[in-house]
Order: C-alpha cells, then sequence, then structure tokens
C-alpha cells in the first residue's frame, strides 16, 4: 500500500514530552531505544505502542485511531489503543507496548511491557468444549485456533487439512511471492512449531463426514474423533474451465502455495501466458508475471475488467493500468479450447501461449457441509454468531453465508480480512462468548504499484460517485444504493478509506435489531 514503514523519527520519548503536546485523542510519533513508537491518549489515559503494523508494517501513524483502537492505513488492521490486543484482522499478533509514566506536566516512556495477546479472557469458571475441532488450515481456521489459545483455552484442540502448506499468508501468493518480491520464507502464517508449542493437533487429512447429531468426525484417512464444538473452515476452490484438447499448454490455477510454486517454475521457461479471466486473481497474476518479465495475454467475457464488481470507472483504470505495463487484452472472447503452442478462442482466432493460468474465480467447498445436512444455500447458512443450522457447529470464511450487518440480507463474502474476522468470532462464540460479527467487509487489491481498497458491500448500485482522479492515482469512488453510500474503493486515500470504515460501522444496527 502506500507510504512505507515508520522512520525512526520524533522525540526520544524516554526523555519526555510536555503532557500538552498529547491532547485527548492525539497521537505523537517518536522513538525509545532505536524503535518506532506511536504515542496516544484516549480517555485520558497515555499508552506507548509499536508504530508498525504486525501485519505487513504498515505506518499506524498515518493511521485512524478512534473509538479506543488504532487501525492500520494499508489493510485496517484494528488494535486495542490502550494494550495492543488484535480486535481486527489482517494481523495476527499483538502491538509491543511500552510502560507509560506522566506526572509533572511530562510524559515519558520507561520500559518494555509484555504484549498482551487478547483484549478478554475466558472466564475459568464458565463452560468451555473439552474438544474443539477446526476443519480447514487456512486463514480463517488458523486464526480461529490462534483465538481459542489466546482467550486462554487449554483443552483439546484439533486443526484438520490435507494441506500441509494450508496456513499460508494467501493474498501473498498472487502478489509479492509470484512476482518473486516475497522469500518464502515470509509466506506461513504461524512458524512450523508454532502450533506444538501451543498443543494443538494439527492433522494432515481430509473430513469424510460429519454427524451433529453424535458430534461426530470421521476422517480420510479412517480415523474419528468426537467433539464438543467444531469450526468448518474450508474456503473455496477454483473453478476449471473445460478447454478441450490434450496436447496444448499446461493449464495452472493459484490458490495454494503448492499451486503458486508450480506456476512460477512454469513461468520461468514461459516467453508468453495467457491468463483466463479479468478477476482480482486473474489480474493480480497478470501483474506480477509481467514484473517477471513475462509477455502476458487476458482473455476474458467482460467489456471492461471487474465492471461488475467496481463499475465501469475502476474497469477502465484498471484496464489503462495493466496496459501501460505491457499485458494484452482480448476482452468479450473465452478460450474455446487448447491446441499445440496456444489457446483456440471463441472469435476462431488463434493465441499463442506456453502456459495458461486460470483466474475465473471460486467455489465455496460446501460438500461436506451438505452431507452432515446443514442448511445450504450459495453457501454454509450461519445467524449472526456464525453458527450453522446444527447447534455447536459454526462458518466462518469463504463458505459462510451470513446477515451483512448493514443491509441484512444475506453474504458470503470472498475476502481475505473477512475470513479472518469470521474465523476470530467463530473461535470466541465456539467457546461460549455470544458475539454478534458486525465487522465491515474490507479487501485491497494490488497492480503493480496501484493499491484499489474497497470497504463495505454493494452488489448493486443505483450510481457511482467520483472525487479526484484516477489519471493522479487519487480518487475515491462511492456506491451509493437507494440515497444511502453502500460502499467505497479508493486509490492512495488510506485516510478516507479508514473514515469511511469508522463511519460504516457506526451506521451498523444493533445485534438483534
Amino acid at each position: 500500500m502506500s507510504g512505507a514503514a515508520s522512520p525512526l523519527s520524533g522525540p526520544d520519548l524516554r526523555a519526555g514530552i510536555p503532557s500538552t503536546q498529547l491532547p485527548e485523542g492525539g497521537s505523537l510519533l517518536g522513538r525509545v531505544d532505536g524503535a518506532a513508537v506511536l504515542l496516544i491518549r484516549q480517555g485520558g489515559v497515555a499508552a506507548a505502542l509499536a508504530a508498525t503494523c504486525t501485519h505487513w508494517g504498515g505506518p499506524l501513524a498515518e493511521g485512524l485511531i478512534v473509538r479506543g483502537t488504532v487501525r492500520c492505513p494499508w489493510h485496517h488492521a484494528c488494535f486495542d489503543a490502550r494494550t495492543g490486543a488484535v480486535l481486527g484482522g489482517p494481523a495476527m499478533d499483538p502491538l509491543a507496548r511500552w510502560k507509560v509514566e506522566e506526572r509533572d506536566g511530562i510524559v515519558r516512556v520507561a520500559g518494555p511491557l509484555e504484549p498482551q495477546a487478547s483484549a478478554r479472557r475466558l472466564d475459568p469458571r464458565a463452560k468451555t468444549p473439552d474438544t474443539l475441532v477446526i476443519v480447514g488450515a487456512g486463514g480463517a481456521g488458523t486464526v480461529a485456533a490462534a483465538e481459542a489459545r489466546r482467550l486462554g483455552f487449554s483443552r483439546r484442540l484439533i486443526v484438520i487439512d490435507p494441506d500441509p502448506d494450508a496456513s499460508v499468508d494467501r493474498p501473498n501468493l498472487s502478489k509479492d511471492y509470484l512476482a518473486g518480491k516475497a522469500d518464502e520464507a515470509w509466506i506461513p502464517l504461524r512458524p512450523a512449531d508454532w502450533w506444538a508449542e501451543r498443543d494443538i493437533e494439527r492433522r494432515q487429512t481430509g473430513v469424510l463426514a460429519i454427524r451433529p447429531r453424535d458430534q461426530h468426525v470421521t476422517l480420510a484417512n479412517g480415523a474419528t474423533l468426537d467433539y464438543d464444538a467444531l469450526i468448518l473452515a474450508t474456503g473455496a476452490e477454483p473453478v476449471r474451465l473445460p478447454l478441450p484438447g490434450d496436447d496444448g499448454p499446461p493449464v495452472q490455477t493459484l490458490r495454494t502455495l503448492a499451486d503458486a510454486r508450480r506456476i512460477v517454475a512454469a513461468a520461468q521457461a514461459a516467453k508468453r501466458v495467457a491468463v483466463l479471466g479479468a478477476s482480482f486473481i486473474g489480474l493480480e497474476v497478470a501483474a506480477s508475471l509481467r514484473d517477471r518479465g513475462v509477455e502476458v495475454h487476458v482473455v476474458a467475457p467482460e467489456a471492461r475488467p471487474l465492471e461488475r464488481i467496481l463499475g465501469p470507472e475502476v474497469g477502465d483504470f484498471v484496464r489503462t493500468l495493466h496496459q501501460e505495463h505491457g499485458v494484452h487484452f482480448h476482452l468479450e472472447r473465452t478460450a474455446a479450447g487448447r491446441r499445440p503452442g496456444g489457446l483456440t478462442l471463441s472469435d476462431g482466432t488463434f493465441l499463442a501461449a506456453d502456459l495458461v493460468v486460470l483466474g475465473v474465480g471460486v467455489r465455496p467447498r460446501i460438500e461436506l457441509a451438505e452431507r452432515a445436512g446443514l442448511e445450504v444455500d450459495k453457501g454454509v447458512i450461519v445467524n449472526q454468531r456464525l453458527e450453522t443450522s446444527a447447534p455447536g457447529i459454526f462458518a466462518a470464511g469463504d463458505i459462510a453465508r451470513y446477515p451483512e450487518p448493514l443491509s441484512g440480507a444475506p453474504a458470503r463474502i470472498e475476502h481475505w480480512v473477512v475470513a479472518h474476522r469470521q474465523g476470530r468470532t467463530a473461535a470466541r462464540n465456539a467457546l461460549g462468548l455470544g458475539e454478534a460479527y458486525t465487522d465491515v467487509p474490507f479487501f485491497w487489491s494490488q497492480h503493480y504499484d496501484v493499491p484499489i481498497a474497497y470497504v463495505g458491500y454493494a452488489p448493486t448500485w443505483d450510481a457511482i460517485e467520483l472525487d479526484g482522479s484516477f489519471a493522479s492515482r487519487d480518487v475515491t469512488v462511492r456506491y451509493r444504493q437507494g440515497g444511502t453510500v453502500r460502499a467505497m474503493a479508493s486509490v492512495f486515500r488510506d485516510a478516507a478509506s479508514l473514515e469511511f470504515e469508522a463511519r460504516l460501522e457506526q451506521s451498523r444496527p444493533e445485534p438483534g435489531q
């Protein structure tokens, strides 16, 4: 995103500053023993927190401090302004914090304090499950497991997923990793020893069946498990187009780390790649492969990329941006089949290609829920607490169709940040905290050096309002439905994006209304 990690600047906070320089609701960027520190005053209390986000190092001094929280300007991670505890993803780790002393009109930062993992802990007297099972180790599943342990859940915790690399920073796969800018060591969400250190059992297998009435799970390896609470976080899988022809270029999809490795290996020998689909994933793949110097052709049935989601103005901007970087578009066409050396398109033309990457979307993995008899309709139906039609079974992430808080309509949203935040809420409710999921949806997409941030939920709109200029790469796009702005996209306007999110949060109805 825009900007860079906070440099060491500002006053030495160990030496102190006058209290008048830190008014109520204010913040000040300073330094303590070689670390960038953000000094904040909320509710009359001063706190000192690390000035960079624990997700991708976003500069929190350029973010937003509102209602007792600190928000990252890049990807909207949310932290407690007093303790640094994570309140909302995609960050998973709390901010470092320091002791603050204030007397005689001077605010000083003293030694470091232990990070506060959670803003809330389980009541040791409360009844909690003896065994919590999480099916799926992607973003939602990993966050759910982490949150359970952060809350103090010390009983049996099992995470099941056949993919040994499921717990990875998936947005990075189509962005920096595929472009060759991110080392593979950065990709895991948690290091390999993290699971064992927290006594989390990892089962590298699939799940054949769930029997909700018996609270019983049958694994693909033949083992069986009993559970007291279960979280389904099975995610989504790429849509695979039928491409007739057995002797054409290889066809890849991008969802897993193994997929990304295959595309990287193939791209090293490929001179020309055809990307089928102008989705976010398809276009990010195109940008990343252009960064590697590969010739890229995008084939898609629509007249403009991303128009259905972001409107014609953003679609034209994105297309022009990619064309400026050398991407060739073949719009209003599809691939009819493979031939030696390339593809035949729907208009009969031949497109030479050494590799084909599918980027035509994903579908939720709901088959397990269907076999278990859970209510399913374009996803797994859940209530405000993310609980399915079977008591004790929760769903989070790409499969969950939940009551979207602003519209009240059922929504299934395939965003990484949504998956993280739903995983957190599902874990809290599986352990009996009874919280409604009311987070405002957010996602970001990266195209070369240009980020697009999107806040809210507007599957349809009556009007689009632009403020700023795409030419200068400084713009907000508001999507209005029935007189209300439901969502906003922005380019290099991080502050406006955060402020809009905060306004949407205040406009949400109370849970249950």
